[in-house]
């Protein structure tokens, strides 16, 4: 069977700098999989290329069967695969409603627009709640929340999260690691790049380790939540 994102020797630079050096991996239909490590990693910057957002120096990606490297990003987005990026990049002085319509964009169908509006009201009750408020005077969760429900409302076949979690607070995050299971529970295909790595270790089919811009250790996310050198290095446990 075919992954349904193929990563092949990625490798990119800013300028002289090789920030992801070689990495491979693939995503099949329907997992979960979590890219965890330090910051530097080169785990933003491996969302980013996926997404069309920085060229690759080197190597191959293939999402549903078509190589992406030369295809610009708003076209990816329209191929089914959305990014959810660090720092939510919300527009502030537009309504939340106004947020989610901008993430159908490249859509026509009213009828189904309007559909996946109510899905992510019903994902995240508190956005339908406050659908006419500016999307500015969110808390930082609520603003994760639209970020995510915008990132859906292309129909994604992929949806990439790059940390969802940051700068939440622990309810909060508990709240968006549960619509992250929910999504999944739905057949949503997730790629994950989360700082709290006993979260995203705990609900990834298969997970990533990075360091410096390498792929240093893969396996099952209970595999590698259970190894003692990852509880070791990225869980804060002796």
């Amino acid at each position: 069977m075919t992954a349904l994102l193929e990563v092949e020797d990625l490798r990119v630079a800013y300028g002289k700098i090789e920030a992801v050096k070689g990495i491979s991996f693939t995503v099949e239909a329907g997992q979960v999989v979590t890219l965890i490590g330090t910051n530097g990693a080169g785990k933003t910057t491996t969302l980013r290329t996926l997404s069309g957002l920085l060229k690759p120096s080197g190597g191959r990606i293939t999402f549903d069967g078509k190589p992406l490297s030369d295809i610009p990003a708003h076209k990816i987005v329209a191929l089914g695969l959305a990014h959810s990026p660090e720092g939510r990049h919300i527009f502030p002085r537009l309504t939340i409603a106004e947020n989610l319509q901008l993430g159908a964009f490249l859509r026509s169908d009213k009828a189904g627009i309007e559909k996946d509006v109510q899905r992510a009201y019903e994902l995240f009750p508190i956005l339908g709640e406050r659908r006419k408020q500016a999307a500015g005077t969110l808390s930082g969760g609520e603003q994760q929340m639209l970020a995510m429900g915008r990132a859906l409302m292309s129909q994604p076949k992929l949806l990439m999260l790059d940390e969802p979690s940051m700068g939440l607070s622990p309810i909060m995050m508990q709240k968006i690691m549960a619509t992250i299971v929910e999504l999944k529970a739905q057949g949503t295909t997730i790629l994950l790049v989360e700082q709290n790595a006993q979260a995203a270790l705990s609900l990834a089919d298969h997970a990533h380790v990075m360091e410096v811009g390498e792929i240093k250790l893969s396996g099952s996310g209970q595999d590698l939540l259970h190894d003692e050198n990852v509880r070791k290095t990225y869980l804060g446990e002796d």
